[in-house]
């Protein structure tokens, strides 16, 4: 089996490809820095292809008569801090998206695994866990992102319609796990705790999920699923104060004891946005994640879990395996306790 895989150095993208080669996949993999995939993938049997989703064309040759196109790459993480991104948001994740699907056919690819988001789902208002059913509409997204995911869904639905290649929907929650060099809003979350930084909690809620266990899904999608499917990949609902508890665990690092109320929390992360936006910085909460972690909507993976056949590994694995990952490679200089 060939495989091509979009995103090959993020989070998702190069664990997918080391479960890959371990199943015996032959794979070929886009990453826009080919010294960034040295350093992630560099040790496996795989084909590099330097690029990105702004010029598709450019490479698209590369998945002449793959088997499976694994589709991860995404405009995501800039998305989260000020500025205008609907521009780039909007190319990525609609349009470049749908023209790779459209090449992807005219190479012979089998099939697609797209990665959307469990952002896309709605919270239901009586409370109850949320499922696939459970689609927004794209004003309803609590950030760009999420509308722009939103939108590129409805549009390869409309897509599908009109074409045989089979597509399947991997709707991921937030991700953990090692590998996140970039890093992703999680891996940060981790190495703020790692780093002390963090002065209390607030009320929370979120799914998670880990990164392996979405790749390991995507590959039984890719094997077994027909196509024209969906499925909402979310392991665990926690909040900031289960993360610090697992955190303390798993790095021996005593976490924050203090907990902040939401409307003081909203309020510093503003201010902190403001004057991160004056001095050209990066904040480590925006208000766009702060959003996001205060929803308290759940989602549902059963249907994966039935109809994949796949299972969640532990998220103190999950943590453990992150810290370490972090700790190895050198992104963080404190946090390893004394014993």
């Amino acid at each position: 089996m060939h495989a091509f895989v979009t995103g090959g150095t993020g989070l998702l993208g190069s664990n997918l490809i080391r479960i890959l080669v371990e199943r015996g996949y032959r794979v070929t993999a886009l990453a826009r820095s080919a010294k960034k995939a040295e350093t992630l993938i560099g040790g496996l049997q795989v084909k590099v292809v330097t690029g990105d989703m702004m010029d598709v064309e450019s490479w698209a040759h590369y998945m002449k008569d793959c088997d499976v196109l694994f589709h991860t790459a995404a405009y995501f993480r800039e998305t989260f801090r000020r500025g205008d991104h609907w521009t780039n948001l909007e190319k990525v994740n609609v349009t470049q998206t749908v023209r790779l699907f459209e090449l992807a056919e005219k190479y012979g690819v089998g099939k697609i695994i797209h990665t959307s988001t469990n952002a896309t789902i709605r919270k239901r208002k009586d409370g109850q866990i949320s499922d696939e059913n459970d689609r927004m509409n794209p004003d309803e997204a609590l950030n760009l992102y999420g509308k722009s995911k939103l939108v590129g869904d409805q549009e390869i639905d409309k897509f599908a319609k009109h074409h045989r290649i089979p597509i399947v929907t991997v709707l991921p929650a937030w991700m953990f796990g090692p590998g996140d060099a970039a890093p992703t809003g999680s891996g940060q979350l981790v190495l703020n705790f790692l780093g002390r930084k963090f002065p209390g909690s607030f009320q929370s809620g979120i799914d998670v999920v880990d990164a392996r266990d979405v790749a390991h899904a995507m590959i039984k999608a890719a094997e077994s699923s027909p196509g024209n499917d969906r499925f909402i990949l979310s392991a665990y609902h926690v909040g900031l104060e289960d993360l610090f508890r697992i955190l303390q665990k798993v790095s021996g690092i005593q976490g924050p004891s203090k907990r902040f109320p939401l409307t003081m929390v909203y309020l510093s992360t503003w201010v902190n946005e403001k004057i991160a936006a004056w001095r050209n910085r990066v904040t480590d909460l925006s208000i766009d994640e702060l959003r996001v972690m205060t929803e308290m909507k759940r989602t549902s993976g059963a249907k994966a879990i039935r109809d994949l056949q796949i299972s969640f590994r532990p998220l103190e694995d999950t943590m453990r395996d992150t810290v370490e990952w972090f700790r190895i490679n050198g992104k963080t200089d404190k946090g390893r306790a004394a014993k």
